[in-house]
């Protein structure tokens, strides 16, 4: 690979684990925030959130360091909107981790045709934040509703 190229997927590796180090924090302190007679599944599934965030800042990390860089000691932007229904929570979270999605998506577009294993790495991640970004969607719609949250608004 590239010394540039290198040197701007460091970059980029290291925007994703401030990314999703902040996206455990902000699913640790969703999961406080949950009240009513849902709150043991939605914190349960808030708590397994923060866990996949911090594997892929772990996985991020280590890249970085096998790449011969210092990994990043900072946390993404960390939004509180003060908001704490169910839905503005899934709302946040979306926004973050479509955030996360397009430095993935940088990062495979950096490395695409100079290095198969960074370029895996960023297309395994594009694909579970994909996943992601879409779970939360169907938790946003209304029973019976077939299309995108999104989708929907823009009408």
């Amino acid at each position: 690979m590239k010394e540039e190229t290198k040197k701007k997927a460091v970059e980029t590796l290291n925007q994703i684990l401030e990314m999703e180090l902040a996206g455990a924090i902000h699913y640790t302190h969703y999961s406080f925030m949950v009240y009513g007679y849902n709150r043991i599944p939605i914190v349960s599934w808030l708590e397994k959130q923060a866990t996949e965030s911090i594997s892929h800042a772990r996985a991020a990390g280590e890249l970085v360091t096998q790449l011969g860089a210092h990994p990043s000691l900072a946390i993404g932007p960390l939004l509180e909107t003060h908001k704490h229904d169910i839905g503005d929570i899934l709302r946040e979270s979306l926004g973050h981790e479509k955030k996360t999605l397009m430095l993935y998506e940088k990062l495979l577009e950096l490395v695409q045709g100079e290095d198969v294993m960074l370029e895996e790495f960023a297309r395994e991640h594009i694909y579970l934040e994909h996943l992601h970004v879409g779970e939360v969607d169907k938790m946003l719609r209304r029973p019976g509703d077939i299309e995108s949250v999104e989708k929907a608004g823009k009408k």
